[in-house]
């Protein structure tokens, strides 16, 4: 059986925010990746989470899925606690069929896109609606095509995952976590998997759906898309949140060391990948002349 969190009884989120996470911490045997993060996304909010490889951040998204279970600590998601269910002060696991049930209301989209390869791009999208929420099949195939056309991908309907870029995958991937019509859409490093040159066109679709008022937390090292997405940026390192706030305020004028530090580090990185894809071109050009 699954363990029971410890958690401080009398807490109550504040109902206007659509994620409450209180004191979250997750242990793997002996290793503590999360060590008692706080934090709020209300709804319609986009929030980044940066930071280092190994900063809990990954690990935050799968316990707000339930992909793994809280050591200690409370998510609330529109209010309802999830994984729990306090009864008379003490909580209790829920089932797995409500587990099912709260998980459908967030939908996420992962680093490998994860797509059945024997299913076309409409057969992955119609899926989970027609198995999991009863839809009809006819209604499912309407919603999922004009999902398709929205990623950009109208003209890709009965390819099979084999036949797609990377880029056109993780949009497939993008339309199948949209088809459940989530409350909440958690993105975990969604273009790290990409060749450069495609994740520009996963990165469209992301910022569409903020400016339509989707509600998101993304992981991500993709600084350009925090600051031009984000309502919000929040910098974990050693299982923490070290630093928050607006997009211009984290990025541009951090106030702690550890973030400072962190940002140099993604921005050489950038520098070093751009020199080596200029140089790249340049020896092409040089063959082809």
């Amino acid at each position: 059986m699954s363990h029971v969190p410890t958690v401080d009884a009398e807490h109550r989120p504040d109902s206007a925010h659509l994620v409450e996470a209180v004191n979250v911490i997750k242990h793997f045997g002996s290793n503590e990746v999360l060590k008692g993060v706080d934090l709020t996304v209300d709804k319609g909010e986009v929030v980044c989470l940066l930071g280092p490889s190994g900063s809990g951040k990954t690990t935050f998204l799968r316990l707000i899925n339930q992909m793994e279970t809280l050591t200690g600590g409370r998510i609330w998601v529109g209010g309802e606690l999830i994984g729990f269910e306090e009864r008379k002060g003490r909580l209790h696991v829920r089932h797995d069929s409500d587990i099912a049930r709260q998980r459908s209301r967030v939908g996420m989209v992962f680093q490998r896109f994860n797509l059945f390869p024997h299913m076309t791009a409409l057969e992955n999208i119609t899926e989970a609606p027609i198995r999991v929420k009863k839809i009809a099949r006819s209604q499912a195939k309407a919603e999922a095509l004009a999902l398709l056309e929205k990623v950009g991908l109208s003209d890709r309907a009965s390819y099979y995952p084999a036949q797609l870029s990377g880029g056109q995958q993780q949009r497939v991937a993008i339309a199948r976590a949209l088809a459940m019509k989530p409350e909440l859409m958690l993105f975990d490093e969604p273009t790290s998997a990409l060749d450069p040159e495609l994740v520009g066109e996963v990165l469209k679709v992301m910022k569409e759906l903020a400016t339509e008022g989707t509600t998101m937390i993304v992981v991500t090292h993709e600084m350009g898309f925090a600051r031009e997405a984000a309502d919000r940026v929040v910098f974990m390192d050693a299982g923490v949140v070290v630093e928050e706030g607006a997009p211009d305020q984290v990025l541009l004028h951090p106030r702690h060391e550890r973030t400072k530090l962190f940002l140099t580090r993604v921005k050489h990185e950038h520098e070093a990948e751009a020199a080596r894809e200029e140089e790249t071109a340049r020896l092409l050009e040089e063959l082809g002349s």
